[in-house]
């Protein structure tokens, strides 16, 4: 038994390395990461390409920050973010408007579409051709008030009367689903559902909302912060920014391999649908602005104007305190 004994414990000697030692010891050169949270505003698309290529490129690596993107959740991206649930999102300049009338601290740091791409969409065949038409038809929406000031203030342009149009809430079917289930027109970004009635064939007449008043030139979508987050980490956010702006930049350089590197990490989407997409994208990233990202605080005044003339804010907010172009490089 001695002898057994003995064995046993030379055997788990042996097998038992020495204190302090390791087959593989942590590389004293291996980069410690920041883990980053960023929110969406809504499923994957090409808006978010830039981010998913700087995941994808290493460039949020490279920057030492570790960037889990999320798909959104229970509650608004504003609310989220100050509440201290994610460090970064995905959100619009509405959003921001509203959030900031209501005193919640968010930011926006940089506007992913320098132009408002959105607008009122019908197929031809319903007679739609300026908001005029809107009258006697049925609008397709997500009961959000300012679907309704948007499509009144546009009609009250043209003496046209709001109460004749019959609004419906479509809940989260899609465009072309409304359309055959007795809706006349709905409201669309022109960069994914615009081009994906190309790619079938249906044409479109298309109210585009900047073309109906400069002021609704608005940036939409932004990628935004609190202001907690921007107070104790200014560096990390002019690191995340960093690597942002380079990913969206590769993306208006090279719209497809971008599109493959969004696929990669959202393989369920429809292939055709975001290389066309992601072409588009290209031209409207940055489209005339110096850089990327840039906004005036011209365009967030008009609009934050036009939202308290039409009663979507209770209070007007100060422009300067929504947007700051401060951590771009």
């Amino acid at each position: 038994m001695r002898k057994l004994l003995t064995m046993v414990i030379i055997i788990g000697l042996l097998l038992t390395p020495l204190a302090g030692c390791s087959k593989n010891p942590p590389s004293q050169d291996k980069q410690e990461l920041t883990q980053v949270t960023v929110l969406l505003d809504w499923l994957p698309n090409t808006n978010h390409t830039g981010l998913y290529v700087a995941k994808e490129k290493g460039y949020f690596k490279t920057e030492g920050l570790d960037v889990q993107i999320m798909q959104p959740g229970e509650g608004g991206t504003s609310q989220l973010l100050a509440a201290g649930k994610g460090d970064f999102g995905v959100s619009y300049q509405e959003e921001v408007t509203v959030a900031r009338s209501q005193d919640i601290p968010i930011i926006a740091l940089a506007a992913v579409i320098q132009h408002n791409t959105s607008g009122f969409a019908s197929p031809v065949e319903k007679g739609i051709k300026t908001p005029r038409d809107f009258e006697g038809k049925s609008y397709g929406g997500w009961g959000s008030p300012a679907e309704s000031a948007m499509i009144k203030a546009l009609m009250d342009k043209y003496q046209a009367d709001f109460s004749k149009v019959k609004m419906v809430n479509i809940g989260e079917a899609d465009f072309f689903t409304s359309m055959h289930k007795g809706v006349d027109f709905a409201w669309i970004y022109w960069g994914w559902t615009g081009v994906e009635a190309e790619q079938r064939n249906l044409d479109l007449n298309f109210i585009k909302l900047r073309d109906e008043n400069p002021v609704l030139d608005f940036y939409t979508p932004v990628i935004i912060s609190s202001e907690k987050m921007l107070k104790e980490n200014p560096e990390l956010a002019k690191k995340f920014m960093r690597a942002c702006s380079k990913g969206y930049q590769f993306a208006i350089e090279n719209p497809e391999e971008a599109a493959e590197l969004l696929l990669k990490s959202e393989p369920d989407l429809d292939r055709n649908l975001v290389m066309a997409s992601q072409k588009y994208l290209a031209n409207e990233y940055q489209a005339d602005a110096p850089r990327w990202g840039e906004m005036k605080e011209a365009v967030w005044e008009n609009y934050a104007d036009f939202m308290y003339e039409n009663k979507l804010i209770d209070k007007n907010i100060n422009p300067d305190k929504a947007f700051t172009n401060q951590y771009l490089p």
